[in-house]
């Protein structure tokens, strides 16, 4: 079995993973939102703070399963490595991960794995299943400060095919709901304010919609957000604007 952690961002992940058949055993995770929203996104200094008195409360849950599930008194005698996820990501938070990772590989004399966390992603597609990645596979990697398409022929051969010229498309959603005040993590709210809307879009630009490259491109779109805001703050309903920007967003 694998112990993962993941300290990436804002999330304190951790989980047990079988060798065999890619089966995940148990996960468990403490989320950091309500922590963040009152800024309008991830503080790293506070995700960092909330990283080091979490991760241990989770370890702590990962000692009670294997301890009820293996009936032993030994249970991380049962894992046979530590991976950790120690790239890309906010510096200060990845630090807390690698620190509680090192200790117990350290500890328990097993392998350390260091690991790319948007790869992580990828391989999450075969969670309890075989990896099947055959001739190639095409990924849509829309990640926290990532919006990629990527062609993968294994772990080590990734090709970046297109990429965001800007902003990220999860934190363009972000900094459309801090301006509406709106809360963390924006995507969620923005999404559910325009499911609820179904009257007149507002006529918001299209991305690179005459620009033969291959790429996204956001910032201009979140400006015209911006723009339509201060233009009739008064007149305009939250739901509209969110129904406006999603609508180019996902067209895009």
């Amino acid at each position: 079995m694998i112990l993962s952690i993941e300290s990436s961002c804002d999330d304190s992940s951790l989980a047990i993973t079988r060798f065999a058949d890619h089966k995940l055993l148990f996960h468990t995770k403490l989320s950091q939102d309500s922590h963040h929203s009152p800024f309008g996104g991830v503080v790293p200094e506070i995700a960092s703070r909330l990283h080091a008195q979490n991760l241990p409360i989770l370890l702590e849950k990962i000692k009670d399963f294997l301890c009820a599930t293996y009936d032993t008194h030994t249970p991380f005698a049962l894992l046979k490595a530590i991976a950790i996820a120690n790239r890309p990501g906010l510096s200060v938070t990845l630090s807390e991960g690698m620190c509680m990772a090192n200790a117990l590989a350290l500890s328990l004399k097993i392998p350390l794995l260091c690991l790319n966390h948007l790869k992580g992603h990828i391989y999450s597609l075969f969670i309890d299943k075989p990896t099947q990645i055959g001739d190639g596979l095409g990924v849509l990697l829309v990640s926290g400060g990532h919006t990629q398409i990527l062609h993968m022929r294994d772990y080590h051969h990734i090709t970046l095919v297109a990429q965001s010229l800007d902003d990220s498309f999860g934190e363009s959603f972000d900094k459309v709901a801090k301006m509406l005040s709106l809360g963390y993590p924006g995507g969620p709210i923005v999404e559910s304010y325009a499911k609820n809307y179904g009257g007149t879009l507002l006529p918001m630009p299209i991305p690179l919609l005459h620009d033969k490259r291959l790429a996204y491109s956001f910032s201009g779109l979140k400006n015209a957000v911006r723009l339509e805001i201060a233009r009739a703050q008064d007149t305009l309903s939250k739901e509209q604007i969110c129904a406006s920007f999603q609508e180019a967003a996902c067209t895009h």
